[in-house]
């Protein structure tokens, strides 16, 4: 299993500046994590503090940072990430202040190619990452690029906690800070860049150069409240990859003997054996490394000394870490070994022998390896679906012990954390509990959502493990969706007026499945061919499937062949489905708007004058009721697109979906991703499109709307789902003591101050400033 990258990036952010809320009423909305159980995602470092015991942090490529509970769940720090703030849930390093518990520092930024418009930023916090600071940088960083689980690149001084040290991406080098992260310059006699770039032909993740890779002080070097004299500086640099300053940082050399041909991927300092341990691997490539070994230099004798080699066997070696309450432990794990599971290997004395997690055992029993482990996925059943029963895991760039409990140990993989409260169980040859350990860390990049009007209420695809299926929001789905099983799967949805029917589309082999059953088994559609991806959507009966996929439409009825749309050109579509009319089918293509009244078999061009189509929503309760979110705002059709019209005060808008009415006759709740009077932001409306509420806040941003996924419930009145690029599905309500807002009458009051009323006017009318203390509806 492959962590890819994230899927279907878009970077322009919603117009506007958010200078002043919009004149809409505000509804409090209280938000939540559908639980998975597990991060769904690439957990690429973790680092305990060293000062407070109980403190740790994980680090996610695409989903933020996240601070450890004492029930071992994980508390989300960045959900405040909006459109303009995306780039922040990529986080490139984590460091911590040795002496100052309090204190983290992350390195955010998500890539460094030329598509990415943001640079990265330092950011700073001093009350345990409840709220941050940033230093902003010239240049970008890449939390989700190649080698992002190497580290920590970024770290704090141990005898002086105003000075870090950060080793950037992309050739810019060392850079250093007095003043606590608030201000950065370039450490100008620190020349050596990591030169090394897994694909140089590559316009994506592996393209660029790797850079720096560790910082590692020697804290005994010098007194407390003095910088430290001895600095490591690891980098993505073959020829020359470890270099040490022994005068605070004023001047650098490659250490001499050191090992060349390799990587360094991780260095650790040990203060009691003098000595830094250091894992190589050949090739900074996310998914594959060919070989590797661990070497430890001792400073005193200025000796290396090779500790472990993994003998050509083709998978080097990533995260490592040591007791600092057991002078000479140490542990270290395979860089990239799939079979028959990644390893993890551990020493007593100071890599001088080895014990390994697993070994090999060739009396039959397959997978061939001897666990020294007991497996414990309670939190996520279905891990083993996607992982493979009993693994360690893949990807494990990281792994750390608890600094106060020798028994504590976290490592983070493709999928999840793992770890044990019972290590040492190890020591003495008897088994430990290996538990996934990333309750609260939902990681996912969400590509498809579907909310049924019976069953569970909500079915969710993802990259990378697949997708679910929720029958309880606030617990984690017992399986994932199985034969078939793909890791990337690209949407989702269900038939109108037959529910049970739904149909998925992924990356692998059938490429489109049907369920009969809302999700709970499935079948590979009986001419699926070899097609894989795109989007796939039902008629109202569940007979028809409309297959955007190879840059064009098709269709089929019945599982018969699929035959490709005649009466359209090729093209990247848009498309959706008419819950309540079995032949009705919408589609676009840039500006163009399509519709279909034969079920998807031909469509007819009704517009391409109302701006770049985003989304098509459709009222599940009303035929031939379509709404369309543009760059230029939201339009709507009552015709099933016949005739269509702007309606509202949005300027720009990514999604609209519409779900349960608040009263029984009444309109349905529309919910857009949209900017209105210069506000980005998530919004519901009651009335038709004609006034909106904004529902997002602070505190929850949901990342870029562009890369959001929309689904809202038809039996849940005011209830939506929110799929992000990287921290999974949140599903939002009214909250009970947040009336529902109501609108002022035509020329009454509707703002001034102390004015507590209606903020909002009717359909037509405008609330008017007439002075600081009279605002009416005109």
């Amino acid at each position: 299993m492959k962590k890819t990258a994230a899927v279907g990036i878009v970077l322009a952010a919603l117009s506007g500046v958010r200078a002043a809320a919009p004149v809409n009423y505000t509804q409090h909305y209280t938000w939540k994590n559908v639980r998975t159980g597990a991060s769904g995602g690439f957990v690429t470092g973790i680092v305990f503090s060293p000062k407070q015991k109980g403190v740790a942090y994980a680090r996610t490529d695409i989903g933020g940072l996240y601070r450890l509970n004492s029930d071992d769940s994980w508390a989300p720090l960045q959900d405040y990430v909006n459109n303009t703030l995306w780039n922040e849930h990529g986080v490139d390093a984590v460091a911590l202040d040795p002496n100052d518990a309090s204190r983290v520092y992350i390195a955010a930024g998500i890539y460094t190619n030329s598509w990415d418009p943001y640079n990265g930023k330092i950011m700073s916090s001093t009350d345990y990452g409840k709220t941050w600071s940033r230093a902003n940088f010239p240049f970008k960083f890449g939390g989700n690029m190649a080698g992002r689980q190497m580290g920590e690149r970024l770290a704090v001084d141990p005898n002086k906690g105003s000075i870090l040290y950060f080793g950037a991406r992309s050739g810019n080098g060392l850079w250093k800070s007095s003043d606590y992260g608030k201000t950065w310059a370039k450490v100008t006699s620190y020349t050596a860049v990591g030169t090394h770039i897994v694909d140089p032909g590559d316009s994506g993740q592996n393209g660029d150069i790797i850079g720096l890779t560790f910082i590692a002080f020697d804290s005994t070097s010098s007194a407390a409240g003095t910088a430290s004299k001895r600095i490591f500086v690891g980098t993505a640099d073959s020829s020359a990859t470890v270099y040490m300053s022994e005068d605070s940082g004023a001047t650098w050399s490659a250490i001499s003997g050191q090992p060349t041909g390799f990587l360094s991927h991780t260095g650790k300092y040990s203060p009691t054996e003098k000595a830094l341990y250091v894992s190589y691997v050949d090739n900074a490539n996310t998914y594959g490394g060919g070989d590797g070994y661990v070497y430890k230099y001792y400073v005193e004798s200025k000796t290396w000394v090779k500790i472990l080699d993994d003998n050509g066997t083709g998978f080097g070696f990533g995260g490592l870490t040591l007791d600092p309450q057991k002078n000479g432990t140490v542990m270290v794990t395979t860089y990239h070994q799939w079979w028959p599971d990644g390893n993890i290997y551990r020493s007593l004395d100071g890599g001088a022998t080895w014990t390994t997690i697993w070994d090999f055992d060739w009396s039959g029993v397959q997978p061939p390896v001897k666990r020294r482990y007991d497996w414990d996925i309670s939190q996520a059943t279905w891990l083993p679906e996607i992982t493979g029963d009993k693994t360690t895991g893949w990807m494990m760039g990281s792994i750390a012990i608890n600094p106060f409990d020798s028994d504590h140990f976290l490592y983070g993989t493709g999928a999840t954390i793992f770890g044990s409260h019972k290590l040492t169980n190890w020591d003495k040859n008897e088994k430990f509990t290996l538990s996934s350990l990333s309750y609260g860390m939902e990681e996912t990049a969400v590509l498809g959502l579907t909310s049924p009007p019976q069953g569970p209420h909500l079915l969710s695809v993802v990259g990378d493990v697949g997708g679910w299926r929720h029958d309880n929001l606030d617990v984690a789905p017992s399986k994932a969706f199985l034969t078939p099983s793909w890791g990337t799967t690209r949407s989702i949805d269900h038939a109108g007026s037959r529910p049970n029917i739904v149909v998925r589309s992924g990356d692998g082999e059938g490429g489109l499945a049907l369920s009969n059953d809302t999700g709970a088994t499935w079948h590979i559609h009986a001419s699926a061919g070899s097609w894989n991806g795109g989007r796939a959507q039902l008629s109202s009966n569940g007979d028809f499937v409309v297959w955007a996929v190879n840059n064009g439409l098709y269709v089929s009825a019945n599982e018969y062949p699929f035959e490709k749309v005649p009466n359209i050109p090729s093209g990247s579509y848009t498309t959706a489905n008419d819950r309540n009319h079995n032949g009705l089918f919408y589609a676009a293509e840039n500006s163009n708007f399509y519709v279909s009244t034969n079920a998807g078999t031909t469509y007819t061009k009704k517009t391409s004058s109302i701006g770049y189509i985003r989304e098509i929503g459709v009222n599940p309760f009303r035929a031939g009721d379509v709404w369309i979110a543009t760059d230029t705002g939201i339009w709507h059709s009552i015709d099933s697109g016949n005739t269509i019209s702007r309606v509202g005060p949005a300027t720009d808008a990514y999604h609209v979906q519409l779900g349960k009415s608040a009263t029984s006759n009444g309109y349905p709740a529309i919910f857009a991703a949209a900017t209105i009077q210069g506000w980005a932001g998530h919004y519901r409306s009651d009335d038709g499109g004609y006034t909106w509420t904004l529902i997002s806040d602070d505190s929850n941003g949901f990342g870029t709307p562009g890369n959001n996924i929309y689904a809202a419930d038809p039996r849940t009145y005011g209830r939506i789902y929110i799929g992000t690029n990287g921290r999974g599905t949140f599903y939002g309500d009214a909250s009970a003591t947040s009336p529902v807002p109501t609108a002022a009458d035509a020329y009454g009051q509707c703002g001034g101050q102390g004015f507590n009323g209606p903020k909002a006017c009717p359909h037509g009318y405008t609330c008017k400033v007439s002075n600081a203390y009279y605002s009416q509806c005109l």
